[in-house]
């Protein structure tokens, strides 16, 4: 096998259109191990990005020693991304949980699951009997448990409790896909297939960088572009990315002008009549009223706004139009970005005014950031209700009910679902005094960190961390309970193109760890939650028997799996949903037919104001007659929250690294993966690095209004006036008492997309200077566009991590 850190992507298997993927299988084992020497080998699938790719376990001596990709599955034919090919060596880590943790004395301490379980449970009850009751209480969860474990949680959270108080990280990576799916099409659930790459004729990528966060994916991508007759690309994105330089024609247009961008290609679209009539006047609503928005954008205004040349522009929609079989992908740089939701219903919009959606190469992909974002969704865990239900319907309400034998009265539906930053906006106000985050590092992962970390500090608020490590978060939290991880536990997942994948446990955990799920049954146990008739809420044990709970869930909706079975996902390829019993090999594309689940019994949604995030009234929605129609949204562009000033004179966009996975919890312990990208850098433009004085190597101090991070500077074809710093990057390998910020979150701000509720990373201002040569010799302490000294790479009127880890965390 190839180097896959020197070459991610491997060998190319060319193919053309309408033929089959190529089969090639990526293994890696142990050193000095061979595929003979293997016990066995368990099924499993990717859980270090969101492709969905299909592998299995080595296991020797109750060892995991390695992965192989599964050649049968319709994902990724035996690929496996470096991720995954090399960050199952996390479980070994020796640094993992093994006992629970509470705080005593102002520091972590181990102790024995009775007494871990017992504290939360006697908060819990406090809370419960209290004023305020299900108000009190939090939930912050991932994208990377099981469907199980969500679905187990959401009935906790739901039917238990009754809180609206339950979000998940997946907020951050994955919300406008949700939302812009919704608002367009009725309810979740991408349209299309991965097998639309085998059949298009263009590619537009919408501020995806496929090759570093989906690799799989992008290796598909490629061997069609190698292949016969291939697919012309568009990417969209201010740097000059592994996609961009790839694609026939890359916009690198300014960050946070996505609508001004979609505006205008879609008045060139339309003005040239590269769309079709039949397909709108009989599928579609809102037609008259996108002409009317979209033309105020000719290439000219959108060239000023996006600082492209106009030329560029019409070279765009001449590549978007002229194509018969057009498929795209979106994903953070629209997602996380100015008018999120908005602009990526404009890319629902280019696809729906070109009739290309329901059938081969015409897809879309409103793309994940994380291995089972699309669970959250589909089973409640994110504050969305299960089986993509509508929280404003009272039929979908009752069915619940009687589904899980509550009154309707019990399940939080008097207003929208409390997203994540206005769940940590509770917890800083004080209405929220008990937070429960699984599986996710919020001290690292969400915006304006100074501020997340005094929340999570807070005296009054009692902190739950449920992990594998003690991570930045963990070392904030009350009570830290150990958990079990992929491989040590067994459930299923859903990718982005709706293909279930079943995870069987290999291995068992070190120590006491448990899964997810047992310890939610757990606590429900302890909890001694009830049905109305005085039966436990929860009724099963295992995690075959809350799949079939789920199941019965998900019954009649758009996202049936009443078809699939442990049994029939053992052994072959993952399996797309709706699967039922009338359709059991699941279905490849939605939406064949043209007709939508836009009907106000069916939607998932009544819309929102997609400017303003409004809520529609049900009245409202169904005085406009969906009849199975989508929607097509008209917005104007409006400028960012956040533009850079005299001060903060650059802009700054986040982003990921193919070796590195979210906070580094898992790659940061894969040896290959840490000696690959072991440490944040600054990617700059080289006019702007010469101006500032800044060379290759350099140690530079990044600030913004809200804090600073000092790192490496790396010379790029990143656009003139941007940085992009990668987000992985804590504190989890520094010295304790030496932890310099490095967080690219220190920076960004807390500002949100008015639909979606995802934070808004890819528009903080910044300004830049040089701290140091590349050996690390240190310049004069300089000032940064007239702002405070920079020292340390940290503003000297801003505090950093290394000062604020007092109390609560001990000082571990």
């Amino acid at each position: 096998m190839v180097d896959r850190i020197a070459d991610p992507w491997g060998d190319r298997t060319p193919y053309g259109p309408g033929q089959e993927w190529p089969v090639r299988v990526d293994t890696f084992l142990d050193a000095g191990l061979r595929e003979s020497d293997v016990d066995r080998w368990v099924q499993s699938a990717s859980i270090l990005h969101s492709n969905g790719d299909a592998l299995d376990i080595a296991v020797k001596d109750g060892r995991i020693v390695g992965v192989r990709g599964r050649a049968v599955d319709r994902v990724n034919r035996g690929r496996v991304d470096p991720k995954d090919l090399y960050g199952w060596q996390a479980n070994h880590s020796p640094d993992r949980l093994t006992r629970p943790l509470v705080r005593e004395g102002g520091r972590l301490v181990e102790t024995d699951w009775d007494t871990a379980m017992g504290r939360i449970v006697a908060r819990s009850q406090e809370l419960l009997k209290g004023p305020g009751g299900w108000g009190h209480f939090g939930f912050y969860t991932t994208g990377q448990l099981f469907l199980e474990e969500y679905y187990t949680l959401g009935v906790i959270g739901k039917a238990g409790i009754g809180t609206p108080h339950m979000d998940g990280n997946t907020r951050l990576c994955t919300a406008t896909a949700a939302a812009a799916l919704k608002a367009t099409f009725g309810a979740d659930g991408q349209p299309g297939s991965y097998t639309d790459i085998d059949h298009c004729d263009a590619m537009a990528l919408w501020g995806h960088n496929v090759a570093e966060t989906q690799t799989v994916l992008w290796m598909r991508m490629l061997d069609r572009r190698r292949g016969p007759n291939p697919p012309a690309m568009l990417a969209v994105d201010p740097r000059a990315t592994a996609v961009a330089r790839e694609a026939d024609l890359h916009l690198a247009i300014r960050n946070g002008t996505n609508m001004a961008l979609m505006n205008g290609l879609l008045r060139e679209i339309i003005r040239n009549g590269w769309y079709d009539e039949q397909y709108v006047a009989a599928h579609t609503l809102g037609f008259d009223e996108l002409c009317r928005t979209v033309d105020a954008y000719p290439p000219e205004r959108v060239a000023e706004i996006c600082d492209v040349p106009a030329a560029d522009v019409r070279r765009a929609a001449e590549l978007l139009g002229g194509s018969q079989r057009l498929l795209s992908t979106v994903l953070q740089g629209f997602y996380q970005s100015n008018q999120a939701t908005a602009a990526s219903c404009q890319v629902n919009n280019l696809h729906l005014i070109r009739g290309m959606i329901g059938r081969p190469g015409a897809g879309i992909y409103q793309m994940n950031g994380q291995p089972t974002a699309q669970n959250t969704r589909e089973t409640g865990a994110d504050g969305d209700l299960p089986g993509l239900r509508n929280w404003e319907n009272p039929e979908h309400i009752a069915e619940l009910a009687r589904l899980w034998n509550v009154e309707p009265e019990t399940i939080p539906h008097w207003a929208p679902p409390t997203h994540a930053m206005q769940i940590f906006r509770y917890a800083e106000q004080g209405s929220i005094k008990l937070l429960w985050i699984s599986a996710t590092n919020p001290a690292v992962s969400l915006p304006d960190l100074s501020r997340i970390r005094n929340i999570l500090r807070r005296p009054e608020l009692f902190v739950v961390v449920q992990d594998l490590f003690l991570t930045e978060t963990a070392e904030l939290a009350d009570v830290v309970l150990p958990g079990a991880t992929w491989g040590e536990k067994t459930g299923t997942f859903t990718n982005v193109d709706r293909t279930v994948h079943l995870s069987e446990k290999a291995v068992d955990p070190p120590g006491e760890a448990r899964a997810d799920l047992d310890i939610f049954l757990d606590y429900a146990r302890r909890m001694d939650f009830r049905d109305r008739d005085g039966q436990p809420l929860i009724r099963w044990t295992t995690p075959e028997e809350a799949f079939e709970a789920w199941k019965e869930c998900s019954r009649g909706r758009p996202c049936d799996y009443t078809g699939l079975s442990y049994e029939k996902l053992r052994g072959g390829s993952g399996i797309q949903w709706p699967c039922t019993e009338e359709r059991p090999d699941g279905t490849e594309r939605l939406y064949t037919d043209g007709v939508f689940p836009t009907d106000p019994e069916v939607c998932e949604t009544y819309g929102q104001d997609l400017a303003t995030g409004a809520e529609f009234t049900a009245a409202e929605y169904r005085a406009k007659q969906p009849g199975g129609r989508a929607f097509l949204h008209a917005v104007d562009y409006q400028p960012s929250p956040e533009v850079p000033d005299a001060e903060h004179p650059l802009l700054l966009t986040t982003g990921r690294t193919v070796y590195q996975f979210h906070t580094r919890t898992k790659t940061g312990r894969a040896p290959q993966l840490d000696a690959a990208a072991p440490d944040v850098w600054v990617e700059l433009n080289a006019a702007d690095a010469d101006r500032l004085g800044i060379a290759e190597g350099d140690l530079v101090g990044i600030a913004s209004a809200r804090g600073g991070v000092q790192a490496r500077a790396r010379l790029s074809g990143i656009r003139p006036g941007v940085v992009f710093l990668p987000f992985h990057y804590g504190w989890f390998d520094q010295d304790p008492a030496d932890r310099t910020p490095r967080a690219a979150n220190e920076l960004t701000i807390t500002a949100w997309d008015p639909v979606s509720k995802q934070p808004l990373f890819k528009v903080a201002a910044v300004a830049v200077a040089r701290l140091g040569d590349g050996r690390g010799v240190p310049s004069p302490a300089p000032t940064v566009g007239g702002s405070a000294p920079v020292v340390a790479g940290v503003p000297a009127t801003v505090g950093g991590p290394a000062a604020e880890a007092t109390s609560r965390a001990g000082g571990e």
